[in-house]
């Protein structure tokens, strides 16, 4: 008989989930939060997201007008190429092959700022639900919450709903105070 590959997985994590069973019978409170969930529809992290945006726009369509101008550049010399003397076509291949590196570096920048810029963002939303999350169980006396992934979480437990409401009123809230 095989054995199931995630079987030793599986295995460990529920006798790692034991003790907080065994826990929560004991009258304590859990509640448990899909933190993808959070993270996918929190207006904060949506504001870090258009924030992004705009704040690389206009580097992103400087690049995509580059990486246009470079394919036209490579179409026109392979169908003019053989038509042009020697130093001309020299002259176009060093030309195709500078934009070429350019765009490669600009390119290589830009997705290096950005992920920079992606993980300063988050870390302030992290902040805003995470703080969401603790503020929410400490008003409803919860013991413990659980963060996902998890094998299996009740919905009666579920608390992500309330917390992303929150998350809402937080962010409306702050967006009412700002001038």
């Amino acid at each position: 008989m095989g054995q199931h590959a995630g079987g030793p997985w599986i295995l460990a994590a529920a006798l790692a989930l034991l003790p907080a069973l065994a826990w929560a019978q004991g009258g304590n409170k859990l509640g448990y939060v899909d933190m993808k969930r959070l993270l996918d529809n929190a207006p904060q992290v949506q504001a870090g997201r258009d924030r992004l945006q705009q704040e690389f726009n206009a580097r992103d369509a400087a690049l995509k007008v580059d990486e246009a101008r470079l394919a036209e550049l490579k179409k026109v010399f392979e169908r003019d190429g053989a038509l042009l003397s020697k130093a001309d076509a020299d002259t176009r291949k060093r030309e195709i092959d500078a934009l070429e590196r350019s765009v490669r570096r600009t390119r290589e920048e830009l997705r290096a700022e950005l992920k920079t810029r992606s993980d300063q963002e988050l870390d302030k939303s992290w902040q805003a639900i995470n703080n969401a999350v603790v503020e929410y169980a400490r008003e409803q006396g919860l013991d413990l919450v659980v963060p996902s992934p998890v094998v299996y979480a009740d919905p009666r437990i579920d608390i992500t709903d309330r917390v992303l409401d929150r998350l809402r009123r937080n962010y409306q809230s702050h967006q009412a105070k700002q001038p």
